[in-house]
């Protein structure tokens, strides 16, 4: 499936797991695509901020993440950086459990699941894994998170991440951006 040209902005209203909103704007430089967002939201009883800005490579591989994190606890930033071919570093530190992962995904963003649908252009009903660094919403802390993706048709793709015993089926625009996740979020612009 082929995308067309990422608008300069979208939204999602964050509904389900937590309550909140997010905000991302698109750009593409010499580099790749570069998105600069914020979500917001209260999520058992807590509420917190998480700013980012990540840059993508020509085929949607993440290469950098700068990420900001606010709750009530405390303000923490955490700098990311990728080669390309699944090697990671955090806060300048080798993250070797990293290891394979070309996808970076925020657990406080709707958006992020748009770069392995970019990056992959999935054949239908051929469940393919795209783990990714995974980063939490609060704390800001980076895990492995193994995950797959298989196109069922147009707009349309089966997504499960097993660790966390769930699955569902992400419906995507014409430009690769979620309109509907499942429980998490629907896109509003």
């Amino acid at each position: 499936m082929s995308f067309v040209k990422l608008p300069s902005v979208a939204s999602w209203r964050h509904e389900g797991a937590r309550a909140g909103f997010e905000v991302a704007f698109f750009s593409v430089d010499d580099r790749g695509p570069r998105v600069q967002g914020t979500t917001t939201a209260t999520e058992d009883g807590g509420s917190w901020v998480v700013d980012y800005v990540i840059q993508l490579d020509e085929s949607w591989r993440t290469r950098s993440a700068r990420i900001v994190g606010r709750s009530a606890a405390s303000t923490v930033v955490t700098v990311i950086e990728a080669d390309g071919m699944g090697h990671w570093q955090v806060d300048g530190v080798a993250a070797p459990h990293l290891q394979g992962c070309l996808d970076l995904d925020l657990e406080a963003s709707a958006m992020t699941n748009t770069f392995p649908v970019h990056r992959l252009h999935l054949p239908v009903e051929r469940p393919v894994d795209a783990p990714a660094a995974y980063v939490r919403a609060v704390g800001l802390a980076v895990d492995r998170l193994d995950q797959t993706y298989s196109r069922s048709g147009e707009g349309h793709y089966d997504y499960t991440a097993p660790v966390f015993g769930f699955s569902c089926r992400l419906v995507y625009d014409q430009h690769g951006l979620i309109l509907d996740y499942p429980g998490i979020a629907t896109r509003v612009q």
